[in-house]
This record gives C-alpha cells, sequence and structure tokens, in this order.
C-alpha cells in the first residue's frame, strides 16, 4: 500500500507540473519524499521491474534536487541508483542464458551508469569539486565507446561548465571544460555537436586564454580562434582574431592578413565599424582608415554610408588631424545640400561632435575655432528653422562673440535664439548677459526679473532641454557673479534677491543672504539719509528669510556646527543695524528682535544671554518710547502690550544669567521694574499695586527710581497719585536719611510732593492734608537752615506757596489758619538772598 502510494504521489507530481500546478522546488520535494518511500518498501530480493523503478526515481531526484541548486541533497539519491543498478546488472547476469544475453545486459546498464556518472559530475561541479567532476567526466568519456549517441550530450554539458568558470573568472578551469568539449565533440562526427557549436566553443576557449594570461597563453588563444575560423567562419571569431592580434602586438601585415580572410564574407555595417573602431583606438591608423576605406567602397549604395565618414572625422580629432576632419565635414555639409543627406539619427550624432570640439575650444579660450565648428553645425539648419538645439546652438555662439567683444553679432545670435525658444531661462540668461557688458541696469534688471519667474515654472522642454530644477538657482548664481565682475552692484542684489527666493540648500542660501547683506551695506553707507529707509527695510527682508530657514532646519533636526557659526553672523548684523538706526525706532525694534530670534539657535553661553537681555530691554523701551508719541489709543495699547511681552521675556532670560556671576552694579533689575511700571500703568493695569508692593519692601532701592516711578505715576494716560505721592515720600525720607543731605535734589522732590499734596488753586482743602503739607514745609525749613545750597529760587517758591496758602485761607474767614499759613511763607523769607527786599 506504501508503495503503491508512493507511485500514485510521484506521478502526480509529474502531471501537475506539466500542468504548471506546482514550480520546480515543489515537484523535487514531492519526488524525494515518492522515492524515499519506494526504497523503505524494498525486500531482500526485489523484482527487476522494482529495481528499475527504483533506479529511474533515484536519478530523477538527484536531478531534480541538482536543477534547484541543491546538490548536495542529490548525492544521497545518485548513490542509491548506483547500488541498484549493480543489483540490476547481478540479477540479469544470474538470468542470462548465453554471452549473447550477457552483451545485451551490459549495454542497457551502462546507459543508465551513464546517466547516473554525468549527473554525479554535475552534482560535484556544483559543489566546487573540480577533481572529482573532471574524474566523472572522464569515465563518461570512456564509455562513449559503447554509447557514441551520448557524444553531444557530454560535449554539452563540458561547454556548460567551461561557460560557467568562465562566468567565475576561472579560466583555468574553464579552459580544461572547453578543450574536453571540443576534443569529445570530435570523438564521433556522426553524433557530434556541429560546427557552429564547436566553433563556439573554440571562440569562448579563445577569449579565456585571452583574458587568463594574454601573453603567456597568446599562441594557444590564437590556436583556438583558428580552429574555431575554420570549423565556422563567424563574425564575432573574426573580431576575436583581430583583439588577440592586437594584444600581441602583430605588425599592420599580419593584420591586413586577417582582415583580407574576412572580405568576402558577409558582415553588417555596424560589425565593420566595431572593427575599424577597434583598429583605430589600438592606434592602427593606417590600416584602420584603409579598412574604412574598403567599407566605403562595399556599402557605397548604404543609406546609412554617413556612420563611417562621423567615424573617420572622429578619429581624425582624437588623433588632433583637426584639418582633415574639417574637410569630411565640409564634404558632408556640401552633400547635405546636393541631395546626399544623413539619416536623422547620424546628423544628430554629427552636431554632437560638433558641439563636443566647439566646447573644447570654448574651455581653452580659443572662442574664434568654437565659432567655426558652432557654424558647421548651423549649416545644417534651414533659414527660418523653429528649434530648441538651434536656440541652444545661438546662445553658445553669442557667449563666443561676447568673449570676442563683438557685442553686435552677440545681440543677433540672442535674438535668433529668442525667436526659436522664448521663453527659455537660458536665453533670459544670454540677454542678461549682454545687458550687463553695456552697462544697462534697466535692461539688466528686468532679465534677472524674467529669470526668477521662469525659475519657478516647471520645464517645458521635456523632449531634448530639460532644465533640471537646480538650473533656475545656477543661473541666478552667476547673474550676480557676472554682476559682481562688471561692478554692477544694483544688478548684483537683484539677482542675488531673487536666487535667496529659490535656493533649496541652506549652505548656498545663507552665502547668498550674507553677500546681499555686505552689498546693501555698502550701498546704504553711500546713500544719503532720506533714501536708506527702503535698503533697510530689505536687509530686514534678508535677515527674517534667513531666521526662517535657520528654524526650519532647527525644527526638522537637521542643525549643524555651520549653522550655528551663520546663527551668529546674522545676529551680529541684526544688533548693529539695530545700533545704527537710532533716526527710526520701529526699525530699530525690529532689528533687536531679530537679533534676539536668531541668537536662539546659539549655545546659551553668558555672551549670547547678555546680548538677549540686551536686546529684549532695548525692543521693550523703544516701543515705550513710540507709545509715548503722538498714536491713537488702540496703537499705544498694542505697543505697551508687545513692551510686556518682551519685558517678561527678558526676566526669564535675567534669572538664568543672574546665576553666572555677580550682577550687582548691573541696571537690569531697576530698567525691568521702571519698563514694567510704566507699561502696566499707562494700560491702566490692577496689577500694578501688587507690583509696588515688592518696590516698598526693597531695601536697596535708590532715589531717582522713586522719583521717575512717582514722575512715570502721573504721565498721561496713567493717573496714579497715592502712587507718586508714596514714592516721593520714600524718596524724601532716603534724601533725610543721607549724611549729607542733597539740598538741590531734596528740593526738587519736595516740590513734586507739595505740588501733588497743594494744587494751585483749590482752598477747601482737607485739615489732614493741610497738616501734612505744613510738614513737609516744616522739612524744608529745616534743610533750609541747615545749609546755603538750598536753591534760591525753590526757597522763593516755597515763602510764595505758604504765603498764597495764607491768602486762600483769609479769603474764607479762616483767619487764624491765613495767620499761621503767611506766618510760615514770611520765616522762608529770612533765608532769600538778593531777592529779600523785593519781597520784605
Amino acid at each position: 500500500q506504501v508503495e503503491e502510494g508512493a507511485i500514485r504521489l510521484w506521478n502526480w507530481a509529474v502531471t501537475k507540473h506539466m500542468g504548471s500546478v506546482v514550480n520546480d522546488e515543489q515537484r523535487a520535494k514531492l519526488r524525494f519524499v515518492a522515492c524515499r518511500l519506494v526504497c523503505l518498501c524494498e525486500g531482500s530480493d526485489p523484482l527487476e521491474g522494482t529495481i528499475r523503478r527504483q533506479i529511474l526515481m533515484s536519478m530523477k531526484t538527484g536531478k531534480g534536487w541538482i536543477d534547484i541548486g541543491k546538490a548536495d541533497l542529490a548525492d544521497g539519491f545518485l548513490e542509491i541508483a548506483m547500488s541498484s543498478i549493480e543489483k540490476l546488472y547481478a540479477k540479469l547476469l544470474k538470468a542470462s542464458n548465453s554471452e549473447a544475453d550477457t552483451h545485451v545486459h551490459k549495454a542497457d546498464v551502462e546507459k543508465n551508469l551513464f546517466k547516473v556518472i554525468s549527473y554525479q559530475a554535475e552534482s560535484v561541479f556544483a559543489q566546487g569539486d573540480f577533481q572529482k567532476a573532471a574524474m566523472c567526466v572522464q569515465r563518461c568519456k570512456d564509455m562513449l565507446m559503447k554509447l557514441p549517441k551520448e557524444t553531444c550530450y557530454l560535449s554539452i554539458l563540458c561547454y556548460n561548465f567551461g561557460v560557467e568558470t568562465y562566468e567565475w573568472k576561472r579560466y583555468e578551469q574553464s579552459s580544461f571544460w572547453l578543450s574536453q568539449s571540443y576534443d569529445i565533440g570530435k570523438m564521433d562526427m556522426k553524433y557530434s555537436v556541429g560546427k557552429e557549436m564547436q566553433a563556439k566553443v573554440l571562440r569562448l576557449l579563445a577569449t579565456a586564454y585571452f583574458e587568463w594570461d594574454c601573453n603567456l597563453y597568446l599562441d594557444k588563444a590564437l590556436k583556438a580562434i583558428n580552429l574555431a575560423n575554420q570549423e565556422n567562419l563567424h563574425p564575432a571569431g573574426f573580431f576575436l582574431k583581430i583583439k588577440i592580434l592586437l594584444k600581441s602586438g602583430a605588425s599592420d601585415e599580419d593584420i591586413n592578413s586577417a582582415i583580407a580572410e574576412f572580405l568576402h564574407y558577409e558582415m553588417s555595417l555596424d560589425f565593420c565599424l566595431n572593427t575599424a573602431k577597434l583598429l583605430l583606438e589600438h592606434g592602427r591608423e593606417s590600416v584602420g582608415f584603409d579598412f574604412l576605406k574598403s567599407v566605403s567602397e562595399r556599402f557605397e549604395s548604404s543609406p546609412n554610408l554617413g556612420k563611417i565618414t562621423l567615424l573617420h572625422i572622429e578619429f581624425l580629432l582624437q588623433n588632433k588631424r583637426e584639418l582633415l576632419a574639417k574637410q569630411k565635414v565640409e564634404e558632408i555639409i556640401i552633400g547635405h545640400y546636393t541631395g546626399k543627406q544623413l539619416l536623422p539619427e547620424a546628423l544628430n550624432r554629427l552636431h554632437i561632435i560638433l558641439w563636443d570640439r566647439a566646447a573644447k575650444h570654448y574651455e581653452a579660450k580659443s572662442y574664434s575655432e568654437a565659432l567655426q565648428w558652432y557654424n558647421y553645425s548651423v549649416s545644417f539648419y534651414t533659414p527660418g528653422q523653429i528649434d530648441q538645439n538651434l536656440a541652444k546652438l545661438q546662445r553658445n555662439m553669442a557667449s563666443c562673440y561676447l568673449h570676442l567683444k563683438q557685442v553686435d553679432k552677440a545681440k543677433e545670435a540672442v535674438k535668433e535664439a529668442e525667436r526659436c525658444d522664448p521663453n527659455s531661462i537660458f536665453t533670459t540668461f544670454s540677454v542678461y548677459k549682454i545687458a550687463v557688458m553695456e552697462k544697462d541696469t534697466d535692461k539688466a534688471v528686468e532679465a534677472v526679473i524674467e529669470m526668477g519667474k521662469l525659475a519657478e515654472k516647471p520645464s517645458q522642454h521635456e523632449d531634448k532641454l530639460k532644465v533640471d530644477e537646480n538650473t533656475g538657482t545656477n543661473l541666478l548664481s552667476l547673474a550676480a557673479q557676472v554682476a559682481l565682475e562688471n561692478e554692477q552692484q544694483v544688478v548684483a542684489i537683484k539677482a542675488l534677491e531673487y536666487l535667496s527666493e529659490h535656493l533649496q540648500d541652506c549652505r548656498q542660501l545663507f552665502a547668498a543672504l550674507k553677500c546681499l547683506v555686505r552689498l546693501m551695506l555698502s550701498k546704504v553707507m553711500a546713500e544719503d539719509e532720506e533714501k536708506r529707509g527702503e535698503d533697510i527695510n530689505s536687509m530686514l527682508t534678508y535677515l527674517t528669510l534667513a531666521h526662517k530657514r535657520l528654524a526650519e532646519s532647527f525644527t526638522e533636526e537637521k542643525f549643524t556646527g555651520d549653522m550655528i557659526l551663520e546663527a551668529h553672523w546674522f545676529r551680529k548684523v541684526a544688533w548693529n543695524l539695530a545700533v545704527q538706526s537710532r533716526g527710526c525706532p520701529e526699525n530699530m525694534r525690529d532689528f533687536f528682535l531679530l537679533s534676539f530670534k536668531l541668537s536662539q539657535f546659539c549655545p546659551s553661553d553668558k555672551a549670547v544671554l547678555i546680548a538677549q537681555k540686551t536686546c529684549l530691554l532695548m525692543a521693550a523701551a523703544v516701543d515705550l518710547e513710540m507709545g509715548r508719541q503722538q498714536v491713537t489709543p488702540s496703537e499705544q495699547a498694542e505697543l505697551l502690550t508687545q513692551a510686556l511681552q518682551h519685558l517678561q521675556a527678558c526676566k526669564e532670560i535675567w534669572k538664568v544669567l543672574k546665576l553666572t556671576g555677580d550682577f550687582a552694579k548691573d541696571p537690569t533689575d531697576t530698567l525691568l521694574l521702571l519698563y514694567e511700571f510704566e507699561a502696566r500703568s499707562k494700560l491702566n493695569d490692577p496689577t500694578v499695586h501688587n507690583l509696588m508692593e515688592s518696590v516698598w519692601e526693597q531695601p536697596q532701592i535708590e532715589v531717582k527710581t522713586l522719583e521717575i516711578i512717582a514722575s512715570l505715576a502721573m504721565e498721561s494716560p496713567a493717573r496714579y497719585p497715592v502712587l507718586c505721592k508714596k514714592a516721593l515720600k520714600t524718596a524724601l525720607n532716603l534724601h533725610r536719611k543721607q549724611t549729607v543731605i542733597d539740598a538741590v535734589k531734596f528740593s526738587k522732590c519736595l516740590h513734586s510732593l507739595i505740588n501733588l499734596s497743594l494744587p494751585t488753586g483749590l482752598t477747601d482743602l482737607n485739615a489732614c492734608v493741610l497738616q501734612e503739607v505744613w510738614d513737609y514745609f516744616e522739612d524744608a525749613l529745616s534743610v533750609v537752615s541747615s545749609t546755603d545750597a538750598y536753591p534760591e529760587m525753590e526757597i522763593l517758591w516755597l515763602m510764595a506757596r505758604a504765603w498764597n496758602a495764607g491768602i486762600f485761607q483769609f479769603t474764607v474767614g479762616k483767619y487764624k489758619e491765613a495767620e499761621q499759613w503767611c506766618g510760615l511763607g514770611m520765616r522762608f523769607l529770612n533765608h532769600l538772598g538778593s531777592l529779600k527786599k523785593s519781597y520784605e
């Protein structure tokens, strides 16, 4: 039952493989299972049919593994096949009745034996065992006398071994297998592989010798190729023979003899051209050009005759025989207009040759020679023809004319290019170059603007002149370079502006922007104050773009050390521009803010933190200053709000900065306080009282700071008289605490406090307020009495205010109070100097 199941499985695998249901590997696995099962079912004395079936199945299973590249799995089955063949032979001998029967059985067994040994050769070859493979093939070769029909099979097997080892560059093994293939092919002409196959084997053998070591095996290579050509004359054999002769350094006579052998043979034009190219590439000009001449005669009526002339021209140019090459080109031009035109493919090839030669002369600065070769190319175009290649040709010619200072001819060439291809960025660039050379700034700027527009458009020339995405930026970069070389600063700036809009590469963009900034700075320095505004705004735009690209790289985590250096450069430029923008507060603020933003891409060391703090403080100061100007309430509120935002950011930086060292003498805390108080008080921010609570608690607060707070508290639109009075009183207390009172500063502070507490013209005052003000006058008298430094005008003012307060009291019938205040005023009279008599 197992045996029957195995046979059914085997047959099923065969039919399904034929129907492409199972692939080669699946079939090999199915055969493996079926064959193993059949072997397991073998009895002690199997029938002849069973043994034959086992031989067949083992052979095919082994071959199946070899075919799918698993030769190591094949060996076991091929051994089973060998063992089964021996069993079969023994069984057949036992049953033989005569010598004739024995011969028949032996012949029958040898066929299977040959197959198994050839499969074993394949298996060990695949496993890399050259010696075993050679032994197996030798055994098969020895059996060919009895099995002549297998000659072709064994010859091809050796050829395949030779091909594989050649591809692996194992030339020694390859030459062995190819020699074996050729020798086996000769053993029986009736069953040989044929002359064509034998020639093929010999050509590969010659190639193996040639590539192995041409100097060492030259004779063998020549012998092999001569034999191949005797077996079957073929262009490949001819070509290989020429290659071997050239490599060997054979004389021109020997090579001519080899060529003569094949001249009567039918060969294609391309093959002949390749042969001529081979000869010329090896420096055999005499033989090569003679061969080309014979080929020309042979293919005289062929429409592809131009290919021969082109090859001739190419090699004349390669050998620096330019005059002869020109003669050949002129012959083709004459032929073009006398009915002997080149085929389109050949004409395109000629244009390439002509342009290549012109380009070489252009690079060598031989512009007249370059023009001559370009003119040859122009000769093949008809007047009025519109062609993008013709436009390119005219542009190239225009470049040559410009170098030769022939501007009018350059203009004509560009005009022709515009006619052929008006929407080409290359043509516009040619127009630009002429405008720059003629110092026509307006036209050059127009051309740059047009180039900028064309750079944004996708290429319209998908067929011939494909403009890649970098072409626009490359040309704009070149335009800037041309302008700078010709000292056209305005044009260079415009080109760089468009370039910076299109550049994707950060390094190139920053280089362009830095160049722009430098150019614009030099321009600004030479301009009047009135004209600078627009250029300053341009620089603001450049720096903003630099910040944008740095920010993009920063978020994409593509930030490099070079970019940090760029950020430093741009932040310093922004800082310097801010400092120089004193006449325009808005620009000053914007540059300081840009400098701050750019510095955020730099490592936060102490220097950078100080710069950041200063930028934000200055930006806040400018916003506050602008808020004090004649602006609408909404504009003022916006400026004050912005200032608060800058101050908040500044506070955070200041906290970090104070951790890095001693900043005892730094006024930043005071400035932050004053700026914040001004902004919040003018915004009528309810938190202003909380802010001042912290101020009153400060032990080290300065008198000047308190006086400024007092002033700001009453500066429109702010009105905080209580805060103002408290600040002045605190300041006055600090004045009193000094060892030597500064009478001038004391007088000013007291003046402000009295003005705030005792407004001019008010008569109905609270007794508490009057008492408070009386105390201020007493303080003044105390200081006035103790020093001669109190300003006389301030003493006069105090006297007048006290006297007037008494008069006001008198007018409302408060005579006692009137007497007190007038008496107070008279007490100041005694301290007046030169003015005393006037008031006494």
